[in-house]
């Protein structure tokens, strides 16, 4: 590396540093007890199963948040995973102060902060099962650097969790920033100055401007908060990807990709089952081809959040009738409005279970800790093998092999 890149690579981290040390963020209350709710991308058991279709060996591992901010998804990562050891970095030790009084008011205690970019992860001992990085490559110099620094950290077997934004989705909010930043002139760098100019702007836009309609459709409720506001209108440093660029981030870290955590959006079938020729043409293109189709179609899309894996990850098929039979099933801690036919799953979706398959539930629930099998639970609960391997797809149970 030139000199002259690795001291604009200096820098841009102070300034994105200067950036959260002004408006530390996320800018989420500070309480005194566990956050409500989950992500279930940040409890281990269910990421593991997302990526493997079974339990994990283990939940005494290690979790790193790298670029954890304030804390947030910090706090969540410790009280969602009572047996891990867990680790924040971030380079802002104004926001990581916020991120220690956070963590510890609520109680989650088993957490190490590191002021720390993550460029430097290598200084940390060891590697990590569970590695989250949620709206931070995207903000950094290099991203190639910062996805390599994170996957040499990834354990055998391990998982890296990635969230980076997407072009097509924040068409318009590219449009702000770069205004801003031409009115700013030599005042950018001063993100109070920033964060006026860009409310005087949309003070000023007609009602019917598109950034302004796009702003109060999708962002207006978040960022009546300056800390959101100039989190995404004066940020320094943005890199917005589509997939062709994302997979040149995800190819350069040597891991394995192993999903988008959002399957539903990569669905052909979602935009184009009612053309059965296009979706014949559709399904003859690689994946990633599909993936590029998908957005150009529906361009919604303002961040990609995926897991990626260092091998040897142990997937489990659970074709084989007996196999399946002999595994202990448990039923999913992310639900919300349970026990009832009708409730929201792991992604806050509400949905709605038969009878029969809401007495299965319920008997995975009451087989806790019994090491009772799904031959077990269908005893007592009958149910088509081929709705338990529903159940386990939409991870409302999941399974711990029997071998």
């Amino acid at each position: 590396m030139s000199p002259m890149t690795s001291e604009n690579e200096a820098a841009v981290s102070a300034a994105v540093a200067k950036l959260y040390d002004t408006y530390p963020f996320p800018p989420e209350p500070l309480i005194d007890e566990p956050p409500p709710g989950y992500n279930w991308r940040w409890y281990w058991p269910t990421a593991y199963n997302f990526c493997t279709g079974r339990l994990p060996e283990t939940e005494q591992v290690r979790i790193l948040d790298a670029g954890c901010g304030s804390g947030v998804g910090t706090e969540y990562l410790v009280h969602l995973n009572p047996q891990a050891q867990v680790t924040g970095i971030d380079l802002s030790a104004g926001t990581l102060k916020v991120a220690r009084e956070r963590c510890q008011r609520s109680g989650a205690d088993r957490v190490t902060f590191q002021n720390l970019s993550i460029y430097d992860v290598d200084q940390i001992a060891g590697q990590f099962d569970l590695i989250n990085c949620v709206g931070v490559l995207h903000h950094m110099p290099d991203p190639i650097k910062g996805i390599q620094s994170l996957a040499a950290k990834v354990a055998p077997g391990g998982l890296l969790h990635i969230f980076v934004y997407a072009a097509l989705g924040r068409w318009e909010i590219s449009l702000m920033q770069e205004a801003i930043a031409m009115l700013q002139g030599e005042n950018r760098g001063d993100y109070r100055d920033g964060v006026s100019v860009g409310r005087q702007l949309f003070e000023a836009l007609p009602e019917n401007n598109r950034i302004v309609k796009r702003d109060k459709e999708r962002w207006a409720l978040e960022n009546h908060q300056d800390e959101c506001f100039a989190d995404m209108y004066v940020h320094p440093q943005e890199v917005d990807y589509t997939i062709d660029t994302l997979f040149e981030l995800i190819d350069a870290s040597g891991l394995e990709f192993v999903g988008f955590s959002n399957p539903q959006y990569w669905s052909l079938e979602r935009l184009i089952a009612k053309a059965p020729d296009v979706m014949e043409r559709a399904q003859k293109l690689d994946r990633r081809a599909q993936y590029r189709l998908i957005e150009l179609l529906d361009p919604e899309l303002t961040h990609y959040e995926f897991f990626l894996a260092r091998p040897p990850l142990l997937c489990m098929d659970w074709s084989d009738d007996q196999r399946l039979l002999a595994a202990y099933p448990t039923l999913t801690p992310c639900l919300s409005g349970w026990p009832s036919r009708s409730f929201f799953n792991a992604d806050y979706q509400l949905i709605q279970v038969s009878d029969s398959e809401y007495e299965f539930l319920q008997a995975c629930e009451a087989s806790a800790g019994k090491k009772e099998t799904v031959a077990d639970v269908l005893a007592k609960s009958p149910l088509e093998l081929s709705e338990v391997r529903s159940l386990q797809s939409r991870q409302l149970i999941l399974l711990e092999p029997s071998e």
